[in-house]
């Protein structure tokens, strides 16, 4: 069975860097696209990046030039590096990857940024 496990969410200061990673199991992580998304309190879940099992990576227009989506197939994690953060990121964040046409979601991580 397919599972996703995100760490890495806290506190931090606006302007400040905080990094999340999702641990799979139960695939070939190496040939899986993976997705990050996040939900704010009271807006649909949106995504946020993208990578493809060789690497490629696409961004929302709001986190161009800030985030950072990263893998180590080795470790069958995928990152997300977050920089120079804005109360606005402030949202649940899931991993996400399809499974036999299905979506597979993480049960998120909380990262709330302070103004």
């Amino acid at each position: 069975q397919v599972q996703l496990v995100e760490s890495g969410g806290g506190l931090v200061q606006a302007g400040g860097s905080l990094r999340l990673s999702c641990a799979a199991s139960g695939i070939i992580f190496s040939i899986h696209a993976m997705g990050w998304y996040r939900q704010a309190p009271g807006k649909q879940r949106e995504l946020v990046a993208t990578i493809t099992g060789g690497g490629s990576a696409n961004y929302a227009d709001s986190v161009k030039g800030r985030f950072i989506v990263s893998r180590d197939n080795a470790k069958n994690t995928v990152y997300l590096q977050m920089n120079s953060l804005k109360p606005e990121d402030t949202a649940d964040y899931y991993c996400n990857t399809e499974w036999r046409g299905i979506n597979v979601w993480g049960k998120g991580t909380l990262v709330t940024v302070s103004s």
